[in-house]
């Protein structure tokens, strides 16, 4: 092995290959590529990701591995349930190619997404659930998070300025303008439904949203 790929870490790896993912898309990270971008030939990546099936599992490790569960974690369920959701939503929003990423890897095949996977059962059991439940509670929470964080992140990528700005009253002056008669709420709440959203209100409100939904099925257990 040369000295050069001793050197080279397959986390410093999979750090460049999201920053790429990041700015240009997923498509836009191959071995040549990072390869050039860290210095090294191609060869020196081949030591630790044989393809790029391979680079972006190590890829997913490195995501999911943020917020992966700490041991000896002895909080209540909804704690910890909560924390690995919000750490989810925060991954996929602060690297726009997360969710591709996510969802090219057979989970099977990622340490840390298993690492999380396992966790969440573990408290979805603890919590009374039975196994067909937890199974869907975990499918569920991984579609809400990545919904939440699409939402928000679409928000943010939208455009700004007057003609932005314009568009919005446009909006709300139609919905405002509706008979209030037939549509009394859609007349009431027409502001807020056009106007962005400040983004930690609606993670917040949306974890909650769904976390609530899921305690209220348990104290029924």
């Amino acid at each position: 092995m040369s000295t050069v790929a001793k050197k080279l870490t397959a986390r410093a790896i999979a750090e460049r290959a999201l920053e790429i993912g990041d700015a240009e898309g997923l498509d836009a990270v191959t071995i040549r590529r990072l390869a050039s971008d860290l210095g090294v030939t191609p060869m020196a990546l081949y030591w630790h990701y044989k393809n790029k099936e391979q680079l972006i599992i190590g890829m997913a490790d490195h995501l999911v591995g943020g917020f992966a569960p700490k041991p000896a974690d002895e909080r209540p369920w909804q704690e910890q349930l909560r924390d690995l959701t919000e750490g989810l939503i925060r991954t996929l929003r602060a690297h726009p190619c997360a969710k591709d990423v996510i969802e090219q890897i057979d989970a099977v095949t990622v340490p840390s997404f298993l690492a999380v996977w396992d966790h969440a059962l573990r408290l979805t059991r603890a919590a009374g659930f039975s196994v067909e439940e937890s199974c869907l509670i975990t499918q569920y929470l991984l579609h809400s998070a990545t919904a939440i964080a699409d939402a928000t992140a679409a928000q943010q990528a939208s455009p700004s300025g007057e003609a932005e700005a314009q568009r919005v009253r446009r909006k709300r002056l139609d919905l405002q303008s509706l008979p209030v008669e037939s549509y009394p709420h859609l007349v009431e709440m027409a502001g807020p439904l056009v106007e962005r959203k400040d983004p930690h209100l609606y993670d917040t409100f949306g974890v909650d949203l769904v976390l609530s939904g899921i305690a209220a099925l348990a104290a029924r257990r």
